[in-house]
């Protein structure tokens, strides 16, 4: 089924693009219609999650409380994407207050944990998996304090639909069973994992039927004992306990401490249209970046999917993601210049490092002073529109599987520095860089599109790529999720455990980017690579201001749906 989406350049070069029933811009590449409805929308990277979330709109419930019941069910029937083992980030719109809230949910690092207890442990970096990179999960949190603010539903009606589930059980969709597939030869040899995710040692296959009765136990408790139940009692001691059989420093005092923030989106203006994000922690203004610097070239003219475009986009991201590694951090531990890194003149000056006939090996950071995830968005009739990402990072996570809980702990702590002098570096109670972002756009102060694009350091360059499909290259929502991707890889890291680009690193490109742009990149010196990189996942609802139809969108490369009523 992906092996479309997924072609590689070579593979391109070979058979040329695939042709599709494009009606409106033209483009070689398949897509769909639109969902249209004026009631409610969700789009989801589950069908049976979009349901659930309708159903929740139907019952009466917010866009907000139909967002927390499909990020519940995901945690079920995605765990290779998400759970409430990882961290979540929500952009609301609220016709109330007829203004944007950002809910920063991610957790921090153990307060025992230091860069000098993990190298004494014999690491020079944090490894990806096992106890070391555990930090707080921060998700449920979230849900209790969006909860708070824009639920009309009690909180045990959210998430019953999930744990009903978890219970009767559900059949395993495609691609995710392909996910699951992948992480069983990873985990399995991590305590309680096998017993927790797996059918006697297997994972489920394609339309095998999956429970998960621990999580459902979990959920239950959630919706009995609220907040609390998750961060003070027996689910925090329990975790405590297998993680320093582990050898591991995350503890239940960790826990007991933590508290996401409502924090204030920031944004930038794209040719008429204000695109918003979370603020470090974590990566979304990298895409703020981006279209700054594009804004002073006219894609339009160049045309989608032509060697000018593809090249100034891939520099563009360069010079943000330099930026990226050298200043995004938590900003309780780090000043981090975000009003200076999304203004113009820095943009103007970042832009005309770019030569548009050749491919940049390296490039320094700026002077502003002088991966696995899943994203859902909902919207209700009243106009509340919920831009939501969820993630445990690496696929399912850290393999730390406690037993009885039903759930993986996050591995994000992976995304720490062992630098003392980094932005970044590891320290007790401290939040590391974020690779997961969702996305809201204003047109005239009003709200226009919430959106999101999954897959590690993809989030930027597809939340980039779609607001310039939309904008510059006109095409619709369905179709600017649909278009074939650019997906570059090998800038210097944030965490710093390995050296800075000097090679100007590698071009992934999805089917339907013409094979004669492939031959230009080549030759202005990109390296283009034929195995497939990661493009993400898409999922988006637009709201008309005029007459308030919504249009809702989720594409091919996940198994879920966009639909409404």
């Amino acid at each position: 089924m992906l092996v479309n989406t997924l072609l590689g350049a070579a593979l391109i070069a070979q058979y040329g693009p695939p042709m599709g029933p494009d009606r409106t811009t033209g483009l070689p590449f398949a897509t769909r219609s639109e969902v249209l409805a004026v009631n409610g929308v969700a789009a989801t990277s589950h069908p049976l999650a979009t349901q659930i979330a309708l159903d929740t709109l139907k019952a009466g419930g917010s866009a907000l409380d139909a967002a927390l019941a499909a990020n519940a069910a995901l945690g079920l029937m995605e765990p290779t994407g998400c759970g409430i083992g990882g961290d979540l980030f929500a952009i609301v719109w609220d016709p109330k207050t007829n203004r944007l809230h950002a809910y920063n949910g991610s957790g921090r690092a153990p307060a025992a944990i230091s860069i000098d207890a993990v190298k004494q442990l014999g690491h020079d970096r944090i490894p990806s998996f096992g106890p070391l990179p555990l930090t707080v999960p921060g998700a449920v949190d979230g849900w209790f304090a969006l909860h708070e603010r824009f639920g009309r539903l009690p909180i045990q009606d959210v998430l019953a639909p999930a744990a009903r589930y978890a219970r009767d059980g559900f059949p395993v969709t495609e691609v995710i069973a392909q996910g699951w597939e992948v992480s069983v030869r990873r985990y399995r040899g991590f305590p309680g994992f096998l017993e927790q995710f797996t059918l006697q040692g297997h994972p489920p296959a394609k339309g095998q039927i999956w429970r998960n009765p621990n999580l459902a136990d979990t959920y239950d408790a959630l919706a009995a004992g609220g907040r609390d139940a998750f961060y003070t009692g027996r689910i925090p001691q329990t975790i405590e306990q297998y993680v320093a059989s582990q050898g591991g420093f995350l503890a239940a005092a960790d826990f007991a401490r933590h508290k996401g923030e409502w924090v204030e989106p920031v944004s930038t203006n794209y040719r008429g249209v204000d695109v918003w994000e979370i603020p470090p922690n974590g990566q979304g203004i990298a895409a703020l970046q981006i279209l700054n610097i594009l804004e002073g070239f006219d894609l339009r003219a160049m045309g989608f999917g032509s060697p000018e475009y593809v090249h100034h986009f891939i520099e563009a991201k360069k010079l943000a993601f330099e930026d990226r590694a050298r200043f995004y951090a938590d900003q309780s531990f780090a000043r981090v210049p975000v009003a200076q890194l999304l203004s113009k003149d820095y943009a103007s000056r970042r832009r005309a490092l770019i030569n548009p006939n050749r491919a940049a090996l390296a490039v320094p950071p700026g002077d502003p002073a002088g991966a696995d995830t899943i994203y859902l968005a909902v919207a209700d009739r009243d106009g509340m529109m919920v831009s939501l990402i969820q993630s445990n990072y690496r696929g399912m996570g850290s393999g730390m599987t406690p037993p009885g809980l039903g759930f993986m702990l996050q591995n994000r702590g992976e995304q720490f520095a062992l630098d003392p002098a980094h932005p970044n570096a590891l320290a007790p109670n401290k939040r590391p860089f974020h690779t997961i972002i969702p996305a809201f756009i204003t047109r005239d102060g009003k709200p226009w599109i919430s959106f999101g694009v999954m897959g590690g350091d993809m989030q930027p360059q597809g939340h980039a790529q779609i607001v310039v499909n939309l904008v510059d290259f006109a095409m619709n929502l369905q179709e600017a999720g649909d278009a074939p991707r650019i997906h570059h890889e090998g800038s210097t890291e944030p965490e710093g455990r390995v050296a800075p680009m000097a090679d100007g690193g590698v071009v992934h490109l999805e089917s339907g980017i013409p094979h004669a742009t492939v031959r230009a990149l080549v030759a202005k010196g990109h390296r283009v690579q034929a195995s497939p990189g990661i493009f993400g996942g898409y999922q988006a609802i637009m709201r008309d201001p005029a007459t308030g139809v919504f249009t809702a969108a989720s594409e091919s490369r996940k198994d879920g749906h966009a639909a409404g009523y």
